[in-house]
């Protein structure tokens, strides 16, 4: 298994020894490909950050997707935690089936007012990789000594093209928050984003072990959505975009022909 900021969609690559990481017994190459980022991710967001505990709640949005599976997976190997995940309706059965407490569909629901006629004083962290307003929105629903952790910008996206002023109004809210409403209210913001972390070997590697043994002992799988040849990437991505998958979505260089 390797770790890469760019350049692994080729046949050929090359990658330094130190950022290799040998895959467990019995995981299969496309388990292997959906592993690191995305639970590293969810691993150092949830526990070095988010200090996550039993009998605590977490908001987890994009909850289908590869780092919102792999987190959900990791909350249930804590005792008692209260999961709210956000997802469109057509996939909440399949959260359910994975853990989540109480699946949230947002394209038709404020998830703030669902979240909050279940817990009422809000959650004890949230992962947030939307942006914009959802991040002023989430350090509202957290309780005193919350954690709200921010690892992505998706929101600045909106549909096919990259809107100038809907991005300028994403920039605004995202620094909306400052310092003296976290003295005043008593939470606390983080940022993630791994692929700034490729030096931090031995902290990386650390954790990597932790995955694997957990992998081992049969608590957290990787969720393949689907498996697509480089040739059909365009088709890989619209499916993504159009948030149909359900875990990840793995490219090879060309698929084996069934026998």
């Amino acid at each position: 298994m390797v770790l890469a900021r760019s350049g692994l969609w080729q046949e050929v690559v090359t990658v330094p020894a130190n950022q290799t990481y040998l895959m467990p017994d019995g995981m299969s190459f496309e388990e292997a490909a959906a592993f690191l980022v995305n639970y590293i991710t969810a691993y150092m967001i949830l526990f070095d950050f988010g200090n996550l505990r039993p009998n605590q709640s977490v908001l987890i949005h994009m909850a289908a997707g590869g780092v919102g599976t792999a987190a959900i997976q990791l909350c249930k190997t804590v005792e008692n935690v209260t999961i709210f995940g956000t997802a469109s309706a057509s996939k909440h059965d399949s959260l359910r089936e994975s853990g989540v407490t109480h699946p949230i569909d947002y394209r038709s629901m404020d998830y703030v007012e669902e979240v909050r006629k279940i817990s009422p004083k809000g959650v004890d962290i949230v992962l947030d990789p939307l942006g914009g307003s959802d991040t002023s929105k989430a350090f509202n629903l957290l309780k005193p000594m919350g954690k709200l952790i921010t690892y992505g910008v998706a929101n600045l996206l909106t549909g096919q093209k990259k809107n100038l002023m809907a991005m300028a109004k994403t920039w605004w809210n995202q620094f909306s928050i400052n310092a003296l409403q976290l003295l005043h209210l008593n939470k606390a913001v983080c940022g993630y984003h791994l692929g700034y972390m490729d030096e931090e070997f031995e902290l990386i590697g650390g954790v990597v072990a932790k995955l694997v043994s957990l992998y081992n002992q049969g608590k957290i799988k990787p969720k393949i959505d689907s498996v697509w040849p480089f040739e059909q990437v365009a088709d890989a991505m619209r499916q993504m975009q159009e948030k149909k998958n359900v875990g990840k979505v793995i490219l090879v260089p060309e698929l084996k022909e069934e026998n």
